[in-house]
């Protein structure tokens, strides 16, 4: 579980985040939504320990961030796997190589003893046999489980997903939606997603953080979101006509699976 209490953070004269506390449940997807300049990646940011807030703290497993000495961080950062926008894999590795990099930096595991980790979460995001290509020579949806491949390979009890259908299509995205929720059941992990893509929410949204102008403005599920009278949440969620018709179409039934 990941505990966010009460922070803050300003750039100069610019307040991002406004006093923020929320709790990111394991065992299930956690997602972060917004408009632009919600606070949304300040926010992400400061969870993985990129930014650091200026009041509140931030704790993992009841350890605070702020608190730990630098051999302790990198054991948190040990268990954490991220999965960038961009995907962030090396042009000039192989596929394997690229997920074979955090076990180098952080494990004293065998070449034989990595080769199988390889194999093995590559079989688990179903994309075998592409140890020896290059990103480029795969899909943009091949290289995001290749990101997943790479983000579960220390078996991470903290799951970062930055935005991760960004540029994928409708079929693709729900593909790699599925993967991240399957996966965060495997390993029992705390994750939280950074994401403005309404399908991904209504598909995997198992606890949901509405961000606006640096405060925290709604928080519930994708079934709480039918129902609520948020007027911030039903202007992000329901902007759409098709969601309109859905959000009616739930509340005359009653419920939403």
């Amino acid at each position: 579980m990941i505990e966010v209490n009460n922070i803050r953070k300003s750039f100069g004269d610019k307040k991002v985040l406004k006093g923020i506390s929320a709790t990111f449940e394991t065992g299930k997807t956690n997602m972060i939504i917004g408009q632009s300049g919600a606070g949304k990646t300040v926010f992400l940011k400061s969870m993985l320990g990129l930014i650091e807030p200026d009041e509140g703290y931030i704790s993992f497993d009841g350890r605070i961030w702020g608190e730990l000495n630098l051999e302790e961080k990198r054991k948190i950062r040990k268990e954490v796997g991220v999965v960038f926008q961009g995907n962030a894999l090396f042009d000039s590795m192989t596929i394997e190589e690229n997920i074979k990099f955090p076990m180098r930096m952080f494990t004293k595991m065998s070449p034989a003893e990595k080769k199988d980790r390889v194999n093995e979460v590559l079989e688990q995001v179903n994309l075998e046999g592409v140890n020896d290509k290059f990103p480029a020579e795969i899909s943009g949806g091949q290289q995001k489980r290749v990101a997943l491949a790479r983000a579960i390979v220390l078996y991470p009890k903290y799951l970062f997903c930055d935005e991760p259908n960004s540029g994928l299509d409708p079929k693709t995205a729900i593909i790699i939606d599925n993967l991240i929720h399957d996966l965060t059941v495997r390993y029992n992990t705390t994750t939280v997603i950074n994401t403005h893509d309404m399908n991904s929410i209504m598909e995997i949204g198992e606890k949901i953080i509405l961000l606006k102008n640096g405060y925290k403005q709604w928080e519930g599920n994708k079934s709480e979101i039918f129902f609520t009278d948020n007027p911030d949440l039903n202007d992000f969620v329901f902007s759409s006509s098709l969601f309109k018709k859905v959000k009616k179409l739930v509340q005359k039934e009653g419920h939403f699976e």
